[in-house]
């Protein structure tokens, strides 16, 4: 008796945190951050000539989505020869951010330059999530830190946006 008890009483808890917890996703795009909203690039920083691979970033945040251009400069072939270029190139990346206090979070993948799935080719294929540490943001300019490379990331707003949330 103690036993149907207990397992009835574990039975509930499990129904009732599975009912309170689960809920579907929405059918529209989230807000994002104001701040954010809008086509922002990358300044050239002072020392990234000294580098042997650097990159700049190019990014469209509209709502919770962002499209990046990720425009690269390397001393180094790290690529088979048809895919170093004379060491520039250029890969794309697209999904959704997240800021949290003082922290951006990039979640997406590396895409063709038609933003669309990229399974194959040159350079990085799969995921990219970037974080970066928001330093400082204003009307024009968002200073991050990026936290893989730790380097400083300056992006200055080239068109504001304002977010118009789409059907999923």
């Amino acid at each position: 008796m103690r036993h149907s008890i207990i397992a009835l009483s574990v039975a509930l808890s499990v129904s009732l945190f599975a009912a309170v917890s689960c809920r579907f996703n929405p059918d529209i795009q989230g807000p994002g951050s104001a701040a954010f909203q809008g086509i922002w690039e990358e300044e050239p920083g002072s020392g990234h000539d000294s580098l042997l691979q650097y990159t700049r970033h190019q990014f469209k945040f509209t709502c919770d989505s962002f499209y990046a251009t990720l425009s690269t400069t390397s001393k180094v072939n790290y690529y088979e020869d048809s895919c170093y270029h004379q060491g520039t190139w250029k890969e794309y990346a697209k999904g959704n951010y997240v800021v949290n206090n003082d922290t951006l979070y990039i979640i997406g993948t590396f895409t063709k330059s038609d933003f669309r799935q990229k399974l194959s080719g040159c350079y990085r294929i799969g995921q990219y999530l970037p974080v970066f540490l928001i330093k400082k943001t204003s009307a024009e300019k968002i200073e991050l830190m990026n936290l893989q490379q730790l380097l400083p990331v300056t992006l200055k707003l080239k068109e504001k946006l304002t977010c118009n949330p789409q059907p999923l």
